[in-house]
């Protein structure tokens, strides 16, 4: 069945998963989006895969930890995300889920190939659907600038567009920000 009927399906019953997409670009103000979609019913998580590998990142995540109010509990998953959300999502009524991108960084750089990333997009979407959690998930959206000069850094980007597109589609509801405007695509 594909995600789009299973969806469908899905967001017919009263106990279903409502999952929300939020995608922009760098420092568009998509994090801020998805707090405010996310909405103030606890119990509440932000599930974070981003790493403070360097001072910079490490400050970029302090900053925003520093956004939420302190009745968000935070899990670092930075790639284990499926299995996170079987195991503990059932205990949230909202979960935020930033960012998508980090994640793809964090998986291709040990190695992983496209198809099984691929898979693992499909893999988090089912385990997303079978809590009752809303679910905001944020990614960056990298195919509005240039074409990057480097072979990887495309090869990233269309990973990335493809990636994004599975989750667009497997959501109930996608929104772009753009200079810290929502614009609802559906």
């Amino acid at each position: 069945m594909s995600l789009r009927k299973r969806n469908k399906r899905q967001t017919s019953t009263a106990a279903a998963s409502r999952i929300i997409f939020v995608l922009g670009g760098a420092a568009s103000g998509k994090s801020d989006v998805a707090l405010r979609l996310a909405g103030s019913t606890g119990p509440r998580a932000f599930v974070a895969t981003g790493q403070g590998l360097d001072a910079e990142m490490a400050a970029r995540i302090a900053r925003h930890q520093a956004t939420r109010t302190a009745d968000w509990e935070t899990s670092e998953i930075p790639v284990e995300l499926a299995a996170w959300f079987s195991r503990e999502g059932g205990r949230y009524r909202t979960i935020v889920l930033d960012c998508v991108t980090l994640w793809l960084s964090n998986l291709m750089g040990s190695g992983m190939k496209e198809p099984v990333v691929l898979k693992r997009v499909v893999g988090l979407l089912e385990s997303m659907r079978k809590t009752t959690a809303t679910i905001v998930i944020v990614s960056n959206e990298l195919g509005l600038g240039l074409v990057p000069a480097d072979p990887s850094a495309r090869a990233f980007r269309d990973v990335a567009g493809r990636v994004n597109q599975l989750l667009a589609a497997g959501a109930d509801e996608a929104h772009l920000v753009v200079s810290g405007i929502p614009l609802r695509l559906k």
